[in-house]
């Protein structure tokens, strides 16, 4: 257990400064672009302005599109392609590991495609004229992005760097005590019901959800179309406030529902075809 322990505090610190520039060009473009505006003025483009936007990052962007939604300013087609193509803590965490660029990249744009192209069949389905309501931005989603660049830089690092301890703890212990070809065996042999596990995780409205799958698919313990199912569930805290601040707890069951099955299905797809 001595070694896991000293491996895992190597393996945390030997990404923390990659991951605090990360996230400090993260948050210098967050402050640069004026979210709300863009998305507002999108229109019925709105699922491919909302699926770009998503794929940036940001702390406060899918909560900021979950109340533009409730206050039916965007549609549900544009909300659900945010959700599935914001990234939260996944962008920063395969930079800093040292992911090959074209992963990067492919792993970004299946989350882009699937968020636009999932976006404007829902609209075409769903979509329904209705008046605007009062808008309210929440301001508890505990992002800290007023913070300041390096203040609110810091406090993602140090939070994330704490689930990535965590996370590479466990991993590296079950490794340990079951054996990593068996890990990786329990998840990695196309078990069809994998993608839909993945997906369940990444609804969890925590950041620690994005965390562990880019973990998982780092150390090989999933493959490109399980991770990919997690990940495009993972919006954050973003379904926190959609239960907390929308009324109608049957949509939001809905939205959730939406999410969970497009990003199950994608991943499904993606390792039958073996992207």
């Amino acid at each position: 257990m001595n070694e896991v322990i000293f491996e895992t505090i190597i393996d945390s610190l030997k990404i923390l400064p990659f991951l605090f520039v990360a996230f400090l060009i993260i948050e210098y473009i967050e402050h640069k672009l004026n979210n709300k505006n863009i998305i507002t003025k999108a229109g019925k483009i709105g699922p491919v302005v909302g699926g770009v936007l998503g794929i940036i990052p940001q702390c406060g962007f899918s909560v900021l599109a979950t109340n533009l939604y409730i206050t039916r300013i965007i549609s549900l087609g544009t909300l659900i392609a945010i959700y599935l193509s914001t990234s939260d803590e996944m962008l920063p965490i395969l930079i800093a590991e040292g992911s090959s660029i074209d992963i990067i990249i492919k792993i970004l744009l299946l989350k882009l495609f699937i968020g636009i192209i999932c976006g404007f069949i829902i609209d075409f389905i769903f979509r329904k004229k209705e008046n605007n309501i009062d808008y309210h931005i929440c301001t508890t989603d505990h992002c800290h992005c007023r913070e300041g660049l390096i203040k609110s830089s810091l406090i993602h690092t140090v939070k994330t760097i704490i689930f990535i301890f965590i996370i590479t703890f466990i991993l590296n212990t079950l490794f340990y005590i079951i054996g990593e070809d068996t890990l990786k065996g329990i998840f990695h042999d196309n078990n069809i019901f994998t993608p839909f596990l993945a997906s369940l995780i990444g609804l969890i409205p925590n950041c620690a959800a994005s965390v562990t799958l880019t973990e998982l698919y780092l150390s090989g313990v999933l493959n490109l179309g399980s991770a990919l199912a997690g990940l495009l569930t993972s919006s954050g805290v973003a379904l926190l406030v959609l239960f907390k601040t929308n009324k109608n707890i049957k949509e939001n069951l809905f939205i959730t529902f939406l999410v969970y099955i497009i990003g199950a299905l994608a991943g499904s797809i993606i390792q039958f075809i073996g992207l």
